[in-house]
């Protein structure tokens, strides 16, 4: 049974640089993905790999990278499907996997200087469309590599956006409500600064590191920001109706996965919870009494039809 799989050629920020690759990666159907540092890692086993993860880059998310290569090596094999992107909201083209991932370095010669060499590749057949479809929100995480389920994969061939089965609102709870609040956190990201009027900053940090869904090898911050005024780290979990006892709990942890692997020269860590105005927490209002660091901040969700124009036109926001 085929899988299927988002892959990033190489990052997208320096537009020469991807185009040139992504120009070699069709004429010679291949992809490839980074990490030289680690030599050939084609033949470790699951421990061995690791423990060279772990001992090469000390201060990233060393599960998530291990994870990643063994997927790439181990996982993906012919027959697969791969979805090669650009940034997060195109899709640059669709391809079968038709060779397993081998070792090669310097193979691409636009990868094969300090920095930038990817000596890891897969052979696909890339195949003639759908070639550069552009989203209009982004759609793609920001890992270099992660498996998507079959009907994810669908969706992103047609274009659409779509509620996948297993996205359904559980029984009793608003449902408009639930498909306005499913896409929170992509408007809070395209609105950053709108709302939140340039006391905080997304986050960027290397490898297109960006702080929409924040990779760490203990899960994925909704939201990593910047507090320019303070330079302190902000980390902002959307409570979308989860309990307030997991909501406080994952955001104290990711907090301090940012403390101790993050922050340098003794900056600060703050937590932001935002969360809907129309079903306030007692729970989560207790709980933060206990901490200084972590504040609420609530939204409202809003969507009418009439006949006639609004007097004024609603909005969706942050208060703050």
């Amino acid at each position: 049974m085929s899988r299927y799989w988002v892959i990033a050629p190489v990052e997208s920020k320096d537009a020469q640089l991807f185009n040139n690759v992504w120009q070699f990666d069709v004429a010679n159907n291949l992809i490839s993905i980074g990490w030289s540092e680690l030599g050939d890692i084609s033949n470790m086993n699951r421990e061995d790999l690791s423990q060279a993860v772990a001992a090469t880059f000390p201060d990233r998310a060393k599960g998530l990278i291990s994870n990643m290569l063994w997927a790439f090596y181990h996982e993906i094999g012919p027959g697969d499907f791969v979805i090669a992107r650009r940034g997060r909201k195109i899709l640059v083209a669709v391809g079968k996997v038709v060779r397993s991932a081998f070792y090669a370095e310097g193979r691409n010669p636009f990868l094969a200087h300090p920095g930038y060499s990817h000596p890891n590749f897969l052979e696909v057949e890339w195949q003639a469309e759908p070639r550069n479809k552009v989203f209009p929100t982004l759609v793609f995480p920001m890992q270099t590599l992660v498996e998507i389920n079959e009907g994810q994969y669908q969706n992103l061939l047609r274009g659409e956006s779509v509620i996948l089965p297993e996205e359904l609102p559980v029984e009793g709870t608003d449902e408009n409500a639930f498909l306005l609040e499913k896409h929170l956190e992509d408007f809070i990201v395209n609105n950053f600064e709108m709302i939140f009027k340039g006391k905080l900053q997304i986050y960027e940090g290397a490898d297109e590191a960006d702080g929409q869904q924040y990779a760490t090898d203990i899960g994925q911050i909704d939201i990593l920001a910047i507090e320019p005024e303070s330079r302190s780290f902000v980390v902002i979990e959307l409570k979308k109706g989860r309990p307030s006892d997991q909501v406080v709990g994952q955001i104290l942890r990711y907090m301090g996965w940012v403390k101790r692997k993050l922050c340098k020269d003794g900056q600060a860590v703050k937590g932001l919870i935002i969360c809907p105005a129309r079903n306030p927490d007692q729970k989560l209002t207790y709980a933060l009494e206990m901490t200084s660091n972590i504040k609420v901040q609530y939204y409202n969700v809003s969507f009418s039809l009439r006949e006639t124009p609004a007097p004024t036109a609603g909005a969706t926001g942050v208060p703050q």
